[in-house]
């Protein structure tokens, strides 16, 4: 397994799972799984003298300490900007740090489960951070691998079917005012969101800036069949849409004298699909 394979599969897009609804769905399968594999399995080596309760209560603590973290975690909003470009590495790399914080509160709560007088030593604090890290990266080698090969099977085949809807047109030729810009729409290739700013690019190549947020546009075009929003800093002229490719993320799209790929992001696939399919 070569390097260059390595950083590519790395590199591949990956969910942001850990805000909203998914965050507390992913946070049930991981207490249930946890509690399972501990409590059925006896993963490491149990010694009943100095437990202070039943066995099945420690598992349940064990598995229920990570639940905390997370709903910590929660009140940490990370940047959109950094989130809908996420990947494998950073999956990774979220992950692992999650398992150190986790395997440090599994030692600081262990005078709450063992009858030890060592309980506060060196040797059980890296030894509670290495069964965390052992159980978990089972865990991560189960799950990422399955969950990627599903998402991106899924996107890629409804991409394949969205491409086959693309020589169907709605066009509308309509001008459109913004602010002191007109335009027609069919030239309208799509809109970037940077802030407070917007940049309109049209399919001659040319394109305007403009400071807006982009809701002030989004309102205004919202009424036509063309437009669609494929991401929270995008809105695009379906209408020029060459080619759709899927990935774990969402789609890619690529348009007509553009050489950058346009994303439609995991929240805005459904409404994408409807879109192109009322076509």
């Amino acid at each position: 397994m070569t390097t260059k394979y390595i950083t590519n599969i790395l590199a591949q897009e990956y969910p942001y799972y850990y805000r909203g609804k998914t965050l507390w769905i992913v946070t049930g399968v991981l207490f249930l799984m946890s509690l399972f594999f501990n409590y059925l399995f006896e993963p490491f080596h149990v010694y009943s003298p100095e437990h202070k309760m039943d066995y099945f209560y420690i598992s349940l603590i064990h598995s229920i300490t990570p639940v905390f973290l997370i709903i910590i975690f929660s009140f940490f909003k990370m940047p959109h900007s950094i989130t809908e470009q996420w990947n494998i590495k950073k999956e990774l790399l979220l992950i692992i740090l999650f398992l150190l914080l986790i395997g440090i509160s599994q030692f600081l709560i262990r005078d709450i489960i063992y009858n030890n007088p060592n309980n506060w030593s060196w040797q059980y604090f890296f030894e509670e951070i290495s069964n965390t890290f052992m159980v978990g990266t089972l865990f991560m080698l189960i799950i990422i691998p399955i969950n990627f090969n599903r998402l991106y099977a899924k996107n890629v085949k409804n991409a394949s079917t969205l491409n086959g809807k693309q020589n169907i047109r709605t066009l509308e030729t309509k001008n459109v005012a913004f602010d002191d810009l007109s335009f027609n729409l069919n030239e309208l290739l799509f809109i970037k969101a940077d802030g407070n700013y917007i940049e309109l690019f049209f399919i001659d190549g040319t394109k305007t800036l403009k400071r807006k947020p982009i809701k002030t546009i989004e309102n205004l075009l919202q009424s036509y069949l063309s437009i669609v929003k494929t991401h929270r800093s995008y809105l695009v002229n379906i209408n020029h849409i060459e080619n759709i490719s899927g990935n774990a993320q969402g789609y890619k799209l690529k348009l007509k004298n553009y050489a950058e790929k346009i994303p439609v992001s995991r929240n805005m696939i459904t409404s994408f699909n409807k879109k192109i399919k009322s076509r």
